[in-house]
């Protein structure tokens, strides 16, 4: 059969662009003149409704071709569900495509449909449409890996990873670079290390993009010398492979080779940018370097023409405040050409809970247009560290009373070829009963070498013996022992947590590695932690 007279004009003003126009062909033509559909012209006007964001047209349209006849056709519902995806329909969207029978699933729309969902984080559903595709080529998994990673899931994105394998599809730069990111975001460096090796056997040339993503899932797995030696070996003409290694070595707490890297990437004719320098000043922050950050904060703007943006106020809001320099923290936010966002005051608050300045934490809070559990535990605990504890109930009863509940620490560790996921006070490991022994017969040591439980901050309503409780259970010093438990003398411990880690751990930490003779690598969510011999890499500066 010929193509409609209707078809044929509508479909000549979509090719031109024209979607206002094409739209009103088809009210004029179809609907005001009662011309009957078609396959053909139902594409083009569904395909004018996506660009043109028009949803009225497309739910009137939706509603014909059902009465017309064409509500199984595949193509039909598929273009309909990108029209909803378009739209920001995701649950009408959602309904058409559970329509679409198996057999006539449109590939191109299906990867399209897993793209929209994973966008609004609509995890639960990709993974149902992802399952129901008969036919699925890499960027279909790709978009599965990425997306999970981008939703904070990067053990699901590794997961998909292995499955991807399973399948016999060839991974490609893209899998690479996503799921590089998710072993650096779990700290699972036999994971990272897996993903290297593989892609030194398919001989995957590293660009810059997979070049930086290696350095910064070593960085962050807590291997620093690997990352560097990636540095090393790859060609470093893209400032994202500098930038990588500086991050790298800023988490790490290594100011010194921060600013080796720096001068060495300078005299390599590189041209630093707004990200090399939220690196220099994430590592003086670290560091308690003071005169070195306000340095490179000047120099950013007068040598080097980069005019500051929100993350460089923030860093160096976080580097004065650290070292104790309230005020000038406090006239710097004041200062900006901008304004400050939730994560600068946290940095105040975080600075007037360690400095025990309890106007400048009441004053953040003041500004905060958003207060999550922590910013409550934060105050809280300020106002306990200067004893004022009418205060600090007053803040805990604020809490009570608009259900607010403190954020659950939680750790992790990589061994066998899993990720071991612990809360604070878990008991549903398997290992649960004997991890618990190895954590009584640990603090029984540690105590003899002089180690005090630091009770402080600990809840003031309940027994000494419960807030020794208490703080024996929280989440890292349990992924802790389950490490020791399940490896052989000397090897090192890796872990990783996604809260600051409390004082009491760390001190706790410090005297294990000293009592085991073991090295404990712990990522925290400000850096890294080298415990070795009794001491940490930080200095105990974080």
């Amino acid at each position: 059969m010929p193509p409609s007279l209707s078809y044929l004009m509508i479909r000549a003003t979509v090719e031109k662009g024209a979607f206002a126009k094409a739209l009103h062909d088809y009210k004029t033509i179809v609907l005001s003149r009662g011309t009957s559909l078609d396959h053909q012209t139902i594409a083009y006007v569904l395909e004018t409704c996506k660009n043109a964001l028009d949803l009225m047209t497309a739910s009137t349209m939706h509603a014909r071709f059902v009465k017309s006849g064409f509500g199984s056709y595949p193509s039909v519902l598929s273009s309909l569900v990108t029209v909803y995806l378009s739209c920001d329909c995701l649950d009408v969207a959602y309904k058409v495509f559970d329509e679409i029978p198996d057999w006539g699933f449109n590939l191109v729309s299906a990867n399209l449909i897993l793209a929209s969902l994973l966008k609004n984080g609509e995890i639960h559903n990709a993974s149902k449409v992802f399952r129901r595709m008969p036919g699925k080529d890499v960027v279909s998994w790709n978009t599965m890996i990425m997306g999970c990673v981008r939703n904070a899931r990067p053990k699901e994105a590794i997961s998909f990873f292995d499955r991807m394998l399973d399948s016999n599809f060839e991974p490609d730069g893209f899998t690479f670079s996503s799921v590089l990111t998710a072993c650096g975001r779990t700290g699972a460096l036999r994971h990272g290390e897996r993903v290297h090796h593989l892609m030194a056997e398919k001989e995957i040339k590293l660009n810059s993009i997979l070049s930086s993503a290696l350095i910064d899932m070593y960085s962050k797995c807590g291997s620093i010398a690997s990352a560097k030696k990636v540095f090393d070996s790859v060609p470093r003409d893209n400032v994202s492979v500098w930038n990588a290694m500086i991050t790298g070595f800023a988490i790490h707490g290594l100011v010194s080779n921060v600013l080796e890297t720096f001068s060495q990437m300078e005299n390599e004719a590189v041209s630093p940018d707004a990200i090399t320098f939220v690196g220099i000043l994430t590592a003086c922050s670290h560091c308690g370097m003071v005169e070195q950050g306000r340095k490179f904060f000047v120099l950013m703007r007068t040598k080097y023409s980069i005019e500051p943006e929100l993350e460089h106020y923030g860093a160096m809001v976080d580097l004065l405040g650290r070292a104790g320099h309230l005020d000038e923290a406090y006239s710097t936010i004041s200062s900006m050409p901008m304004n400050p966002d939730l994560v600068m005051w946290r940095a105040l608050l975080s600075a007037s809970r360690t400095h025990r300045m309890t106007d400048y934490a009441k004053l953040a809070i003041e500004k905060m247009s958003h207060l999550e559990s922590g910013d409550y535990v934060l105050l809280s605990n300020t106002y306990t560290s200067t004893k004022r504890w009418d205060h600090a109930e007053r803040v805990r009863e604020l809490m009570k009373k608009k259900k607010i509940r403190k954020k659950s620490g939680m750790s992790w560790a990589e061994l066998g070829g899993g990720i071991h996921q612990f809360r604070a006070g878990d008991r549903s490991h398997p290992d649960s009963k004997a991890i618990y022994m190895v954590l009584e017969g640990l603090m029984r040591r540690i105590k003899m070498e002089g180690y005090v439980p630091t009770m402080d901050l600990a809840l003031v309503d309940v027994t000494e013996e419960e807030k020794e409780g208490n703080l024996s259970c929280h989440s890292e010093k349990l992924a802790t022992a389950f490490v020791i438990l399940k490896t052989s003398p000397g090897t090192e411990i890796r872990v990783s947590k996604n809260l600051r880690t409390c004082y009491d751990c760390h001190c706790w930490m410090k005297m294990v590695s000293k009592v085991l003779n073991r090295v404990i690598i712990m990522r925290d969510r400000i850096r890294f932690h080298r415990f070795e011999g009794g001491s940490c890499s930080c200095n105990d500066y974080w």
